[in-house]
């Protein structure tokens, strides 16, 4: 096995092997996944619903489940696409501080997560389709305990 900085002996001279392209392809990125953001999307929405327990802890028995389902569809919707999550945690925007203003910026999130969801479902290859339609469920519901 060759490695950078190994010697090739030629014709009696000892020659450095550095930088060769057989082992530095420079090969393009594979292409982004359709459902990265929707990934994307769930990790922001899990740290919406955290940002918000933090802004009023009596939240946290009714927001803690869907900022945790959120994150399990992250997670999921990450081994779909057979790559890792980018690395850091996404900052959620600075929600409202009382109650039922968290709560409308909460529910409103959600509606455009179902939404995203659906989509994605409806475009999703049949393999796809089932996860996708769980996430879109259960967003639906999210809607429906912020209320």
């Amino acid at each position: 096995m060759l490695r950078a900085g190994a010697l090739l002996t030629a014709g009696g001279a000892t020659l450095p092997l550095t930088g060769c392209d057989l082992f530095d392809r420079n090969e393009p990125p594979p292409p982004p996944d359709p459902l990265e953001p929707l990934a994307a999307e769930s990790r922001e929405l899990a740290a919406r619903h955290r940002a918000a327990v933090a802004a009023d802890p009596t939240l946290a028995d009714r927001l803690t489940p869907i900022a945790d389902a959120h994150a399990a569809h992250a997670e999921e919707i990450q081994r779909l696409i057979g790559r890792p999550a980018p690395a850091g945690s996404p900052a959620a925007t600075g929600p409202a501080t009382e109650r039922d203003g968290l709560l409308a910026e909460l529910r409103a999130a959600e509606k455009r997560g179902r939404e995203s969801a659906a989509k994605a479902c409806g475009a999703a290859p049949a393999e796809r389709a089932a996860v996708l339609g769980s996430i879109a469920a259960a967003r639906a519901t999210h809607v429906e305990v912020l209320r």
